[in-house]
């Protein structure tokens, strides 16, 4: 098991409309979790946060919305987390909202083969800018991650799909079943 982590903090909340959530990584550190990971034998290495540059809000007629911030900071989360692999550190990302996905996947697509990805959570954020009802970016990652959806997106990290269809396939009855079962 690689002990040696470097922790990326990615405080958006582009992805989606509610306040608060680019607080995660700020609160996940003031909580201890460099301390704990440390003290479990862990060679811990915090990058800190990545400047996020906020757009200006757009209108609820905008879908997806906010694509071009989120594709900016999901192609800077895709460098570090690339940078830190090859450096042979596992990236433990503390993101704010969902997009962050994105940019985690992309970055260590091409570090891995195959890259395996759980993905836990009430909803499997496959939709595209089609499918979806907000056209809130951080309800699209996966999708994006297996090549759909918006090419601002599915391109991040140079490789397309970085997940491949036949693997999650193999996983769909259990999402489908999740979801129906609350």
């Amino acid at each position: 098991m690689n002990r040696s982590l470097s922790v990326i903090g990615v405080p958006t909340a582009l992805g989606q409309m509610k306040k608060g959530v680019d607080l995660g990584p700020s609160a996940i550190r003031h909580a201890g979790l460099i301390e704990r990971l440390a003290a479990l034998g862990c060679d811990v290495h915090d990058c800190g946060d990545l400047v996020i540059h906020h757009s200006a809000p757009h209108g609820p007629e905008e879908n997806p919305k906010n694509l071009h911030a989120v594709a900016e900071a999901s192609e800077r989360l895709a460098e570090t987390v690339d940078r830190e692999m090859k450096k042979g550190r596992f990236p433990l990302v503390l993101g704010g909202d969902h997009s962050t996905a994105i940019g985690t996947v992309a970055g260590a697509a091409g570090n891995r083969e195959p890259l395996g990805v759980i993905w836990v959570d009430a909803h499997g954020d496959l939709n595209t800018t089609e499918t979806s009802p907000s056209g809130n970016i951080h309800g699209m990652p996966l999708a994006s991650g297996l090549g759909f959806g918006e090419k601002q997106l599915v391109e991040i990290g140079g490789l397309n799909p970085k997940i491949e269809l036949r693997m999650w396939q193999s996983l769909e009855h259990v999402i489908l079943m999740t979801e129906r079962n609350g």
